[in-house]
C-alpha cells in the first residue's frame, strides 16, 4: 500500500474508533476491566465496621487510637492484543473482510486504554509468531499498531491459537487483560494454553467470522480457495447434501469453540462481518460488570 493511502486510511480509522472508544466506551471499559489490585492510598481512624485486618499497628501505636488503611485500586492496565493476521483473515462477503472488522475492533480497545492511561501492546500470530510489539502508552504508539495492522504481510498463510496464548504466559509477566481476536479456524488443539493463559492474565476472546462461513448460499457450481493451504476445488451448492455438510462443520466449529471458551472461563463475544461489532462490545463490557 502507498503511503499516502495508508496515511488516509489509518486517519479515517482514527477518526472513527477514537470516537466510538471517547463517546460510547468510555465508562464501560473502565468498569468492565479492573486494574490489577489494590493499593495502599493512606490512613484514617478506625470506623465502626471497619475490618480488623487493615489496622495500621504501627499509627494506633504513635497515636493511641486505632487507624485503619485505605487502599484503592489500581486503574492503570497492560493491556495485550492478539492478533491472527493469517489468510483466512482476508475473507469476507457482504460488507467488509474480517481483517477489517479486527482491525477496526482492536483500534477501538486501544483508544478506550488510551483514555484509561493504560498501556498497549500487540501479537501478531499465525501459526507462529509474526511481531510482538511491547507495550506503551500514547496516540503515537496507537497510530503506529493501527499502520501494522492495516499493512503488515505474514511470512505464513495458516493458524494456530496456541502459539499467542504460550507466547503471552510466558513473555507478559505482569497481569495484563489479553483480547484474543481470530476466526477461530486454527490448526492443533488450544484448551490447555487457553486455560493456562487465563490463570495468568484476564483473557477475553473475539471471533469475527464471515455469514458464508455459516450458511452456503445456493448459487450452483462454486470455485473454493482455501487462503491457508493453497488449495482449489469446485462444489455444487445447489445440492441441499453439500450446503448441509456445510452447515453441520460450522455448527460443529462452533460448539468446539464454545466449549473451550466455557471450560477455560474465558469471557468471549461473537461479530458477524456484517454485524455491529459496537453492539457486541457492548455486550461485552456489559456482562462484566
Amino acid at each position: 500500500m502507498e503511503t499516502s493511502e495508508l496515511i488516509k486510511k489509518v486517519r479515517k480509522i482514527e477518526i472513527k474508533t477514537r470516537g466510538l472508544s471517547h463517546n460510547i466506551f468510555a465508562g464501560q471499559y473502565h468498569s468492565a476491566f479492573k486494574g490489577r489490585g489494590m493499593s495502599f492510598s493512606e490512613v484514617r481512624e478506625y470506623q465502626y465496621g471497619d475490618d480488623i485486618r487493615d489496622i495500621d499497628w504501627n499509627v494506633t501505636a504513635r497515636f493511641n487510637k486505632p487507624y485503619v488503611k485505605v487502599f484503592e485500586e489500581e486503574r492503570e492496565l497492560t493491556v495485550m492484543l492478539l492478533i491472527d493476521v493469517s489468510q483466512s483473515l482476508d475473507f469476507g462477503t457482504i460488507k467488509q473482510t474480517k481483517r477489517d472488522m479486527v482491525t477496526e475492533i482492536a483500534a477501538t480497545l486501544a483508544f478506550a486504554a488510551i483514555q484509561n492511561n493504560d498501556k498497549i501492546g500487540v501479537i501478531f500470530f499465525s501459526d507462529v509468531i509474526e511481531k510482538f510489539i511491547p507495550p506503551q502508552k500514547g496516540r503515537k504508539h496507537i497510530l503506529y499498531i493501527i499502520r501494522e495492522l492495516i499493512n503488515f504481510t505474514p511470512q505464513s498463510n495458516k493458524t494456530d491459537v496456541k502459539i499467542p496464548l504460550e507466547f503471552l504466559t510466558n513473555a507478559i509477566k505482569k497481569r495484563c487483560t489479553a483480547f484474543l481476536m481470530s476466526d477461530f479456524i486454527t490448526e492443533g488443539d488450544y484448551k490447555n494454553a487457553l486455560t493456562i493463559a487465563n490463570r495468568k492474565h484476564d483473557v477475553v476472546a473475539i471471533q469475527v467470522y464471515d455469514r458464508r462461513l455459516a450458511d452456503l448460499p445456493d448459487v450452483g457450481l462454486m470455485k473454493l480457495h482455501d487462503a491457508e493451504s493453497g488449495s482449489e476445488m469446485y462444489i455444487d451448492t445447489s445440492s441441499s447434501k453439500v450446503r448441509k455438510a456445510h452447515r453441520d462443520w460450522w455448527n460443529k466449529q462452533s460448539a468446539t469453540l464454545n466449549d473451550i471458551l466455557k471450560k477455560s472461563r474465558v469471557d468471549s463475544i461473537s461479530v458477524r462481518t456484517d454485524q455491529d461489532y459496537v453492539k457486541a462490545l457492548m455486550t461485552l463490557f456489559a456482562q462484566r460488570n
